[in-house]
């Protein structure tokens, strides 16, 4: 019997030939098609060598080598339908960047460009000189320089000005982003020596003044934009602590962790500190991320003081921590917008995202209600509530609204996550929830048409 089904095995040529197997070929490189062909084939191979099956159909051998061959056409990073109501979230790629945004990073990176060039002088240029004059004219600031990320720039300013010195920090600003980082041990990395001032809820401009020693670098304020300590709290301003910092002659820095440029107080949103405002502190350096609340790519921009900014810019480290063409494409494209903010509200997917209207989220929560009724969908509208997420404004949420689908939440919840599209929800006293949103109008349509084949039990598995 085995002798028999090893002969009916196709070879690779044959399978080759199959018009199905030839459309297919078309959206995946030549090695992963190849290789997902002899899996398939292999497969049953492996099975009649265990005598798992007694008779062999060319069509199950095909059917098999479609569904290896649909897989190994994905890539790893792919994209996701969010409609889980958490606008920046981390684990789905933070901020969207605008398509304008986009098409200007598809056109630098699809052609030469002047990266490294002075087009003027015809010479050697800097990768920075693209970006710094606009960063200072949105924030206010005397220079600018970009790193890869937030945690990049705030090592790089203790590392060129507090190495082997003394950063003073306030007990309640030692904070841990995601991923189990934290400030001190980023500080320590730096080379420098972390010495805490004041309590967990109360810190005073008197903690800072008595800590300052002649190994005393710099004074460092760390914006707690990811937790809140609420009740019997004291904390020393930007102001207050710039004129401690001129009074000793000691630098003073901000870690402004999301970088927020809009005053969203104006807009019935909790307010945050803008980085213009920690500008005209007085403060000398502040770091602050390119993407979360400012809506750009990842990146960490310091600002402040030209004087210290020319150091950093001779800094050996700033090598290792610099941004690509990319990033400093999709940057400048999101920056030019803030030059005008009602531009910038409307433009920024992040921004236009948080400050939009319930009732046009309620709109589309109730055109998805309606397609999934016509197509037989047990589900409900539910009233939800948004968050910012990506270590912003913690606590605070916006109204946001959703569908409810009727079944088991974590049976569901698994066949959104696993299917195509991939659409993450998430699950609320036991009841699975699309949260729209984050949900573009484009995608709804996605996300109906998979939950219908959902429910009706048509799935295709990849």
């Amino acid at each position: 019997m085995k002798k028999k089904l090893f002969k009916q095995l196709p070879k690779v040529d044959e399978i080759l030939k199959i018009p199905e197997i030839i459309e297919l070929s078309k959206n995946i490189d030549y090695f992963n098609f190849t290789e997902g062909i002899r899996e398939g084939i292999d497969y049953y191979r492996q099975e009649i060598a265990k005598e798992s099956i007694t008779e062999l159909h060319i069509k199950d051998v095909v059917e098999n080598i479609k569904i290896i061959l649909k897989k190994r056409s994905l890539m790893n990073l792919r994209n996701v339908i969010n409609a889980t109501g958490t606008l920046v979230h981390t684990n789905l790629g933070r901020s969207l960047i605008s398509e304008k945004a986009a098409k200007n990073v598809f056109d630098v990176i699809t052609s030469y460009n002047n990266l490294e060039y002075n087009l003027q002088e015809g010479n050697r240029g800097s990768r920075y000189d693209h970006i710094e004059k606009l960063v200072c004219t949105v924030t206010g600031a005397e220079g600018a320089i970009l790193t890869n990320n937030n945690a990049a720039a705030v090592m790089l300013a203790l590392n060129e000005f507090a190495k082997d010195g003394e950063a003073v920090v306030s007990r309640g600003e030692l904070v841990e982003i995601g991923g189990s980082f934290r400030v001190p041990d980023i500080m320590k990395i730096s080379g420098t020596k972390l010495i805490e001032v004041g309590t967990t809820n109360r810190t005073h401009p008197k903690d800072y003044k008595e800590a300052i020693t002649e190994n005393t670098s710099v004074l460092l304020k760390i914006h707690t934009s990811n937790y809140k300590i609420l009740g019997f709290t004291k904390e020393v301003t930007n102001s207050e602590l710039a004129e401690i910092g001129r009074e000793n002659n000691v630098l003073t820095m901000e870690d402004l962790g999301s970088g927020v440029l809009v005053n969203f107080g104006k807009y019935g949103i909790k307010k945050e500190p803008t980085v213009q405002e920690s500008i005209a502190s007085g403060i000398d350096l502040i770091t602050f991320s390119g993407d979360k609340l400012l809506g750009g790519p990842q990146a960490g921009i310091i600002v402040g003081k030209k004087k210290y900014i020319d150091r950093l810019k001779k800094n050996q480290l700033l090598r290792a921590l610099r941004v690509s063409k990319m990033t400093l494409a999709a940057l400048e494209s999101t920056l030019r917008y803030y030059l005008d903010e009602r531009e910038a509200i409307e433009e920024i997917p992040t921004l236009k995202m948080i400050l939009e209207d319930s009732v046009k989220v309620k709109e589309r929560a109730a055109k998805l209600f309606e397609i999934l009724q016509k197509n037989d969908v047990k589900c409900s509208i539910v009233e939800t509530e948004a968050t910012i997420g990506g270590g912003s404004m913690p606590g605070e949420t916006v109204k946001s609204c959703g569908v409810g689908i009727e079944g088991s939440p974590l049976e569901l919840e698994r066949e959104f996550r696993l299917g195509t599209p991939h659409i993450i929800g998430i699950i609320r006293n036991n009841l699975f929830i699309l949260d729209v949103k984050a949900v573009k109008n484009d995608e709804l349509y996605l996300v109906a048409k998979k939950a219908a084949e959902i429910v009706k039990k048509q799935i295709i598995k990849i």
